[in-house]
């Protein structure tokens, strides 16, 4: 990195650490129960070496931001070696650093600057298959008879004639055989590719080059936990689990339920029946727990886990027993099927978080890798930045952990490709115009209004960075007190340091209304929360009763002058967050 690159970085990172009071961690509970964990796409977040590609040293440039954000900890989407097919979650060796990231040394680097800050960092842990490329998979593919043969999912298939063989099927020839079954990879066409070498099928539930790893293989758990335990003994925090729902298949390998229509790959839609979700997952997860649960520090297992309703995620807490992952993701209310920028929707599902998980604490996600940006999916293109405020309090005033994505605190929108040619995600490319990928949602960091919005020196950045970089970028909104990061670092400063928000039950209040969504977290000095989700102004009438107001954050001034509870005007689009006194 250039010298005057350093020192710009540097003096940022003095301007945005200013100011800002880090609370000492509380004992009482595990660190992660109240955690804001922040996820760095690691070619995205900051480049240091000019080669348009973020790395590890970019992150650790960048600490002192995230120290400033108010975070807990840092997931890093996968940083390993890889082929990048799938840029990244096709790993060729689980113990080592690809090298456009940068080296082992960097990574302990990046360990140590981050514990200096009090900042955990959690890898991305890819169980569900390796690269095509790793040392296992080719070992597996040369024969039936290797070691390794049966270290992923192999199968003879059928006679393409035989009965029953679907018109999908047939699509897949090979030798006169055909796949087993009718699954389908997430990348588009058969989830079986042949393999002249065995004369066999391997299952690949995403991209061909990702085979899946044969999990009912006692040798495959050991290996995998022993990858684990490398990077614990490191130093790690503990891992998101990615597609953790999809290590085990039906034995029988029976055909998919059929849903009618296809998607965009213009394959049959299905029902994943047999091939996700199957019971022996839990099996799995509590002997991962047991091993985690080993290492001092109160190590976490985060995982990626979309279900159809809350009450589905309790299964992953491991039930009563509570032996499984720590910290399931609850996606519903940012990412179930019927999202939208509702009070009802946010309501019915962040009280179902509080009545259908035995009190354990959700974990709310509104943004992540793999979809568009809430700012675009709950904006209205007008009052996008207010809205966006909204999902902000939602996400860090409710009880239990949060979880955002670089660039939300700033409001990155996404900006997907509008030619074919321009896209770099598989599924982009397979399924284009219907389906244009996931590269709108994985641009650069955008720091500064400089030259490629100081993500890097190299004016060919591996994705182009947004063209609305130069106002939406950290050092502008650092220097706008009303700035949605500035929003951000408020509800964050205030969910770490006050009692009620840290640690109160949630009682919803007013719960007919269809335009006001709020709710009290309870203490001492409660706190009430309101949110009005209709552009026009709406008087609060939550029922509650209370004196000594005390307005901790509005997002209008007018609020801030308000001395009563019931018959306030919540002007369009406005949250306001209140403790008071009973």
């Amino acid at each position: 990195m250039p010298q005057r690159m350093r020192r710009l970085l540097a003096g940022m990172a003095t301007v945005l650490v200013a100011g800002m009071t880090m609370a000492a961690p509380h004992a009482a509970s595990p660190w992660w129960k109240h955690s804001l964990i922040l996820e760095i796409y690691p070619r995205s977040y900051g480049d240091s070496n000019g080669d348009g590609v973020g790395d590890l040293n970019g992150i650790t440039a960048h600490l002192d931001d995230v120290r400033s954000l108010g975070a807990d900890a840092i997931w890093i989407a996968p940083m390993y070696p890889s082929p990048q097919v799938d840029f990244g979650y096709d790993i060729s060796d689980y113990r080592a650093v690809d090298a456009q990231y940068g080296s082992m040394a960097d990574f302990d680097r990046l360990l140590a600057e981050a514990k200096k800050r009090h900042v955990r960092v959690l890898l991305d842990m890819v169980l569900n298959h390796t690269s095509d490329k790793h040392a296992w998979f080719v070992e597996s593919a040369s024969s039936r008879q290797n070691a390794r043969a049966d270290w992923y999912v192999w199968n003879d298939g059928v006679d393409a004639n035989a009965p029953g063989v679907t018109a999908f099927q047939k699509r897949f020839v090979h030798e006169g055989r055909v796949p087993p079954n009718n699954w389908e990879s997430v990348f588009g066409g058969s989830a079986w590719e042949w393999v002249p070498a065995r004369k066999q099928f391997y299952y690949h539930r995403f991209y061909r080059q990702q085979p899946d790893l044969n999990w009912r293989n006692p040798a495959v758990e050991a290996a995998m936990f022993d990858a684990m335990r490398f990077w614990l003994d490191r130093g790690v925090a503990g891992f998101r689990l990615d597609a953790i729902s999809t290590l085990f298949e039906d034995t029988k390998l029976r055909n998919d339920p059929e849903r009618g229509g296809t998607n965009a790959q213009g394959d049959p839609n299905l029902h994943n029946q047999y091939s996700d979700n199957l019971p022996e997952v839990h099996d799995v997860m509590r002997r991962m727990r047991k091993m985690v649960d080993g290492y001092a520090g109160d190590r976490v297992l985060i995982g990626e886990t979309y279900t159809p309703k809350t009450s589905d995620l309790l299964p992953w807490y491991g039930g009563e027993h509570q032996d499984e992952l720590h910290l399931p993701m609850d996606l519903i209310p940012g990412f179930g099927w019927q999202a939208k920028f509702d009070a009802a929707w946010f309501r019915e599902h962040l009280q179902a978080a509080q009545t259908d998980l035995l009190g354990l604490p959700p974990l709310m996600v509104f943004d992540n890798h793999d979809n568009p940006r809430s700012i675009d999916r709950f904006g209205d293109g007008r009052n996008d930045i207010a809205r966006a405020r909204i999902i902000a309090a939602m996400l860090l005033t409710n009880r239990g952990a949060a979880l955002t994505y670089y660039g939300a605190p700033i409001g990155m929108t996404t900006s997907t490709p509008t030619r074919k040619e321009d896209v770099r995600d598989p599924i982009g490319i397979t399924g284009w115009p219907q389906e244009k990928g996931r590269d709108g949602e994985r641009t650069p960091m955008q720091w500064t209004a400089g030259p490629q919005a100081g993500f890097s020196t190299n004016p060919k950045t591996w994705l182009p960075v947004a063209a609305n970089y130069r106002t939406v970028n950290v050092a502008s909104e650092m220097a706008d007190p009303s700035s949605l990061l500035q929003w951000y670092r408020k509800l964050i400063a205030l969910r770490r340091d006050n009692p009620a928000l840290r640690d109160g039950a949630m009682t919803f209040v007013d719960t007919k209304n269809p335009d006001v969504l709020a709710y009290v977290r309870e203490g001492k000095e409660p706190v009430l929360v309101a949110m009005n989700f209709s552009g026009e102004a709406r008087p609060l009438t939550s029922g509650v009763q209370g004196h000594g107001l005390r307005t901790l954050a509005a997002s209008d001034a007018s609020l801030s002058r308000s001395d009563k509870l019931d018959g306030t005007i919540l002007p369009p689009y406005s949250v306001w967050v209140i403790s008071f006194e009973r």
